[in-house]
């Protein structure tokens, strides 16, 4: 009787290649965050749709970009009949590292139409600690 070598993950591979159809739906906060450069700043942009801006807390610390947040969810009344419920409540977090250091005190927090913009300037050997950001509407 010849020996076969049991490969796990090829049988994983093989199940789902049986059912092509079946779509995972995506459940949680969409936590993706862009980062990138503009001038002499680094932007981070963040799609939160639903929070009010005074629930958001950004904070810079050690080289991390930490947002934090959250959605309260709605009392339910008898007069809703619900068929599906996917928009996520509770709160959020989401820590980044950031390129290169920052000016932690000349970090600011825009909100608007549901996106988070934070502008951090950046700086060669920022001093570490962590600064609390304020978010305006």
């Amino acid at each position: 009787m010849p020996i076969i070598k049991w490969e796990p993950l090829s049988e994983l591979d093989r199940f789902f290649e049986d059912f092509p159809s079946i779509t995972f739906p995506k459940m949680g906060w969409d936590m993706a965050v862009d980062i990138f450069e503009e001038k002499e700043n680094i932007i981070a942009e963040m799609n939160i749709p639903g929070i009010d801006p005074e629930k958001i807390d950004v904070s810079v610390e050690n080289g991390y970009l930490r947002i934090r947040g959250s959605r309260e969810e709605e009392k339910e009344t008898k007069e809703k009949h619900y068929y599906s419920r996917e928009i996520k409540h509770g709160s959020f977090e989401r820590i980044v590292h950031l390129p290169q250091d920052v000016v932690k005190e000349k970090v600011a927090a825009d909100y608007k139409d549901g996106v988070l913009r934070v502008t951090l300037p950046k700086v060669a050997g920022a001093r570490a600690g962590k600064v609390k950001i304020n978010v305006k509407k």
